[in-house]
């Protein structure tokens, strides 16, 4: 697999062997990440113009885009300088008018000149009781008119790029679009009457009609598997290859588990006991762990990644966890102590604060073995920190911590087994793109004596109303937390509002009983803020999103969301999750600002109905969209040019599992479909798949 193969040469040659393409155009669409004939051919049509012929404009609903044959009448030139220039045409029943602004009379009196026929078409718009069409879209002799397509794709566009320019751009491109061998499974294909690859790029970009731009019709949809099977396929290779890789057995002897168990006050839940079993067998084996423990808020997920962790110690080993903030790491430090504990395993902590002589001791007992189970931030990765024998990293809040942070751990030389934690329920089509390389526990249920959380909707004009509500619940020693909306992407303006909020309720419940935390505060002042509120010093704790994941405060039973309808759904969800922690009963008004749209009120209704994170989830991803939802720039969630994740959610699973079998099947793709699926990795780019094939 040394290089690209040859039949893929013209997809990649320069932008400017298309017809139409000049240096500057190359330039721009470069500029917007297009960079080969590939690329344009992959940039699929979002819309078609009926241009079909018509007899007349008679009857026609205005405004509308027709084509239309026509005889050529007078021309008026504008009366005065950036007027309009007018020029008279008939067709078979009716007359209007050309509408040229800006334009050169010797230039129109050459394409249309006095007594001609001519094709035109363009969009025909009623002024003033006379029918124009302004500057048409086209304008041919009869004998040049085939070229107009009856139904003309629609592109997007870069700035300073036409329609017309794409549109031959693409059909050039579409000249050397190769015949492929099929790398999907014939009975597949067969079944999904699915065109071949050549014959799906052409149908995609000459629609006959609305319904080929759908993501149903069978040229996209066998467009967007290939996209999602190449992803998938790169997923596969790499799990294949983190199987390979020599791991570390892990054997549990269950003597810290048993013991675990009978210090904790309750039972597992099923869920919890089904996960730990899953982790515990991966551990055993001789390949690297590559698990993802997805939980819901609250179903104990901290309590699953102990027991993990107690199997890395019973065999001898240590054990890390990482969290992406101080205040959580600490927090997961403070969850785990006093089992830890009780049991009699020693557990430390390493931040960017740890310096000099402290930092040294801990490296050192580190190194020899001493700590069993190290929590920290990605300060535990610098290069000087050297463990006795990892066994187990466990990562929590995967969304920032993408595929190629998981790979630089496997770097570092360690053939730990890796169990990563989110608390962020995600849709099974988006899970698969994201992580699909990996192997997933689901904790589908809450641990008993979790009440459930009342939610309800409140319009602001109730501020007054809302804030006497509160009160009486600091006078019983209840705590609250206040959410401001991050209003625009501008900083400044959140603190404002944050500001503002946190001096009005100061002003209303008194000095000392209001703590504030917003993005723009430094660390330390963030942290103090935090740690009075968790030690009850502050009552409410007013704050931009900072809080929403993971800070686990028992006593406050009350969560206020101000403008909650700027919120995403997981995002409600995730910060309403951080009350109803402790044993009393928990609320949590979603504050909206009037009047709301559609989709606002149907967002925060399938909150109030539901505490179920996987049901909002999928919910969320049906009105936002696979971008907005994990925020795609820091995502790591590929960007498909053809797929749509939220529509095409079953194609991603029936990707997944094609790439598994094929690669089971034919693991150094030799056979003839595994060869044309190697085509099909260097047409989507996969270069990191195609790297892990020649070297595997």
């Amino acid at each position: 697999m040394s290089g690209r193969p040859e039949q893929l040469f013209p997809l990649f040659a320069g932008l400017e062997t298309l017809e139409g393409i000049g240096p500057k155009t190359a330039q721009l669409l470069n500029q917007s990440g297009v960079e080969s004939p590939r690329d344009v051919l992959f940039g699929l049509p979002y819309a078609v113009v009926d241009r079909r012929r018509r007899d007349t404009i008679k009857g026609a609903d205005m405004p509308t885009t027709l084509t239309v044959t026509v005889t050529v009448g007078a021309h008026r030139p504008p009366a005065n300088r950036g007027g309009a220039y007018r020029i008279h045409v008939e067709d078979s029943q009716a007359d209007f008018q050309l509408v040229f602004f800006h334009a050169r009379s010797d230039y129109l009196k050459k394409i249309l000149p006095n007594g001609s026929t001519r094709v035109v078409s363009g969009k025909l718009e009623l002024f003033d009781g006379m029918a124009q069409m302004v500057h048409p879209d086209h304008i041919l002799p009869v004998q040049e008119a085939r070229d107009i397509p009856d139904f003309e794709p629609v592109y997007h566009l870069t700035q300073g790029v036409t329609q017309k320019t794409m549109y031959k751009a693409v059909h050039s491109a579409l000249t050397r679009t190769p015949d492929l061998t099929d790398w999907v499974d014939p009975t597949y294909k067969a079944q999904e009457k699915w065109p071949d690859w050549a014959d799906a790029i052409r149908t995609a970009h000459s629609p006959a009609g609305l319904d080929d731009l759908l993501p149903t019709a069978p040229a996209r949809a066998r467009l967007a598997y290939d996209e999602l099977m190449a992803h998938q396929l790169t997923l596969a290779l790499a799990r294949m290859r983190d199987r390979k890789a020599q791991g570390i057995i892990s054997l549990a002897t269950g003597a810290l588990q048993s013991r675990a168990l009978a210090a904790l006050p309750y039972k597992l839940t099923s869920a919890q006991s089904r996960s730990i079993a899953e982790i515990t067998a991966d551990m055993a084996l001789p390949h690297r762990m590559n698990r993802l423990l997805q939980g819901d808020v609250g179903s104990g997920k901290t309590l699953v990644a102990f027991m993990a962790l107690l199997v890395a110690i019973e065999s001898g080993g240590q054990g890390v966890m990482m969290a992406p903030t101080e205040i959580l790491a600490r927090q997961h430090l403070d969850g785990l102590r006093p089992l830890a504990e009780a049991i009699g395993v020693v557990l430390e902590i390493l931040t960017g604060r740890d310096k000099g002589a402290e930092r040294a001791a801990k490296l050192a007992a580190l190194k020899r073995g001493d700590i069993q189970i190290l929590v920290g931030t990605h300060a535990v990765f610098q290069s000087d920190v050297e463990f006795h024998q990892l066994r187990l990293a466990i990562v929590d809040e995967q969304h920032r911590f993408g595929v190629r942070q998981r790979m630089e751990l496997a770097e570092k030389g360690v053939a730990a087994d890796v169990l990563v934690m989110t608390a962020t329920p995600i849709p099974r089509s988006l899970a698969l793109a994201q992580y699909g390389d990996m192997d997933v526990s689901v904790l589908d249920e809450k641990p008993p004596g979790r009440k459930p959380i009342k939610t309800a909707v409140v319009s602001t004009e109730r501020m007054d109303e809302v804030i006497g509500h509160l009160r009486k619940a600091i006078d019983e020693g209840r705590q609250c937390y206040w959410v401001c909306p991050l209003v625009e992407e501008s900083e400044i303006v959140d603190l404002t509002a944050a500001e503002d909020r946190f001096k009005r309720l100061r002003a209303v419940l008194g000095e000392g009983v209001v703590g504030l935390v917003h993005g723009q505060m430094p660390s330390a002042e963030k942290d103090a803020a935090m740690a009075a509120f968790q030690a009850g010093d502050t009552k409410v704790l007013v704050a931009t999103t900072v809080i929403e994941v993971g800070v686990d405060v028992p006593n406050a039973t009350i969560m206020v969301i101000e403008r909650a309808e700027f919120f995403g759904l997981a995002q409600l969800h995730q910060l309403r999750g951080r009350v109803g922690r402790g044993t009393d009963a928990s609320t949590c008004l979603l504050m909206y600002q009037p009047p709301l749209s559609e989709t606002g009120r149907r967002r925060l209704e399938v909150l109030r109905e539901t505490e179920d994170g996987f049901v909002i989830s999928e919910t969320d991803l049906q009105m936002r969209g696979a971008g907005d939802l994990i925020g795609t720039a820091q995502s790591g969630l590929p960007r498909f040019r053809i797929a749509d994740l939220e529509r095409q959610a079953a194609l991603m699973a029936v990707a997944q599992s094609d790439a598994r079998a094929l690669l089971t099947a034919d693991p150094g793709l030799t056979s003839d479909r595994g060869r044309a699926a190697r085509v099909l990795l260097w047409l989507m780019r996969q270069d990191q798949a195609i790297r892990l094939i020649s070297v595997g």
